[in-house]
């Protein structure tokens, strides 16, 4: 027989599952479907920090800059790096009641890339089909493995609604030597199976809320907010939405018509791409800048208050720069949904 799972029990939720020998506790939450706050899964963004009240853990390697030595002397832990050797009591430090009643277990799939294509320079859509529907919100995203004599997994998210449950799609960014991206031009042939497993991520689509919504994107970032747009509109809830993308010239925009012909059919949406690199560009008629400074400039100009929902997804130095733009236009903290998109180290 092997060594009976411990228990673990999450404060103040009340909640209780098991975990396995060598299994992480975020791992085994996972696994039996309930969502508890995550970032990288990888030790490395403090996302998953919580408090050890009861118990004997040991915590595999993890970033300092995630958890500082007297954190841990304070029993502070990082979910995606503790390993239990007993019961375990935890307090959560920061969760969210409709996160966890949305849970849906992660599971392994099998999938086939199907397509490949480039929508500008240096970003591709990978269309992959499952053997078996994947159930997600619209904003997740899944851990992709390429076969090969160097297994390589990345993290992508979802640009298809959720109803499109067996054909997935995924807008990504290609980077300089990404052992993932470089095989997107070519090497990646039509046919080739891939592993799946997900689905992850809490900045999905906040459902039966009041007053406007802002998307905010730039680079990848466009792949959940697509999907977050369309599952919107697909809900038919009656509300503003506002979509900024960054970008730096207009050959990094793409989906224009797309998004023209949206504004047309639905007189609430409004799309405003924002290029940084386009001072000398005269045939530019857009916004022009940084795109937090055109959301802030959006929100002081449009006085929503509290009564905002904003999703913002793409590179880390984005979201850093806005996150204080939308505190001082006085967005609540909990009406923040945000990714950020950090190229892989290895």
């Amino acid at each position: 027989m092997g060594t009976p799972a411990n228990v673990v029990r999450l404060q103040p939720v009340g909640i209780e599952f098991e975990v396995e020998e060598n299994e992480t506790v975020l791992d085994a939450a996972f696994r039996q479907g309930i969502a508890l706050p995550h970032g990288c899964k990888e030790g490395q963004c403090s996302a998953c920090k919580c408090v050890l009240t009861g118990g004997e853990v040991e915590l595999k390697k993890y970033s300092t800059f995630a958890l500082n030595e007297m954190e841990r002397g304070q029993d502070y832990i990082l979910l995606c790096r503790t390993l239990a050797y007993s019961d375990l009591e935890v307090e959560l430090l920061n969760y969210d009641e409709e996160v966890l009643s949305k849970s849906i277990p992660v599971r392994d799939f099998t999938g086939t890339v199907t397509s490949v294509s480039a929508l500008t320079h240096d970003i591709r859509l990978l269309e992959i089909s499952l053997e078996q529907p994947l159930k997600f919100w619209a904003g997740q995203y899944v851990d992709i493995t390429l076969p090969g004599a160097e297994t390589i997994t990345r993290s992508f998210s979802m640009a298809n609604s959720p109803i499109e449950s067996e054909k997935l799609a995924f807008i990504i960014k290609k980077y300089p030597n990404g052992r993932f991206s470089s095989r997107l031009d070519g090497d990646l042939a039509v046919g080739t199976a891939v592993g799946l497993r997900g689905p992850y991520g809490t900045c999905f689509r906040r459902e039966n809320r009041s007053g406007a919504i802002v998307l905010v994107g730039g680079g990848s970032g466009m792949s959940p907010l697509w999907s977050i747009l369309h599952d919107h509109i697909a809900s038919g809830e009656a509300r503003p939405v506002h979509f900024f993308y960054g970008a730096r010239t207009r050959n990094d925009l793409f989906y224009v018509d797309r998004f023209a012909e949206l504004a047309a059919r639905h007189p609430e949406f409004n799309f405003v791409p924002v290029l940084s690199h386009a001072a000398d560009d005269t045939a530019w008629g857009g916004a022009k800048g940084f795109v937090h400074e055109a959301v802030g400039a959006h929100l002081r100009n449009a006085g929503y208050g509290e009564d905002v929902d904003v999703y913002a997804c793409g590179p880390s130095p984005m979201i850093e720069a806005l996150v204080p733009v939308l505190q001082m236009n006085d967005v609540e903290s909990d009406r923040i949904f945000f990714d950020k998109f950090t190229p892989a180290n290895n």
